[in-house]
């Protein structure tokens, strides 16, 4: 269930995004399918593509006192968008890493938020 409470979290966090910013859309197909699809693949690279990048970067990290895993971040939302579009050719569209940078610090935010109210516990 819990999984379920934050796939549902995940697509409202990337909903907000879109909405806010101007360089993150989506375009030609059905937005509800696009944004659970992006949820979908967003979850898979955290789970296998961040382990990696994190311990790659990780004297970047801790040079950084931890602002680095905001890059990281937004890498894993440019690449997720990556995949959705040429992949899966789904519209789901960022233009810039800076855009990719606002849309991960806006995704973690409202995720955290939202988690807060639903409570998920692990």
């Amino acid at each position: 269930m819990k999984y379920i409470i934050h796939f549902m979290i995940t697509i409202i966090a990337l909903m907000f995004a879109v909405i806010l910013l101007p360089g993150m859309y989506i375009q030609g197909t059905n937005p509800l399918i696009a944004f659970a699809l992006t949820a979908l693949i967003l979850g898979l690279v955290n789970i296998f593509l961040r382990p990696l990048m994190t311990l790659i970067s990780f004297g970047c990290i801790v040079f950084s006192l931890g602002l680095f895993l905001l890059v990281i971040n937004a890498a894993i939302l440019w690449i997720s968008a990556w995949i959705c579009l040429n992949w899966l050719h789904i519209g789901f569209h960022i233009d810039s890493l800076w855009t990719a940078l606002w849309g991960s610090l806006i995704v973690s935010i409202v995720s955290f938020i939202f988690s807060l109210v639903f409570r998920i516990r692990e």
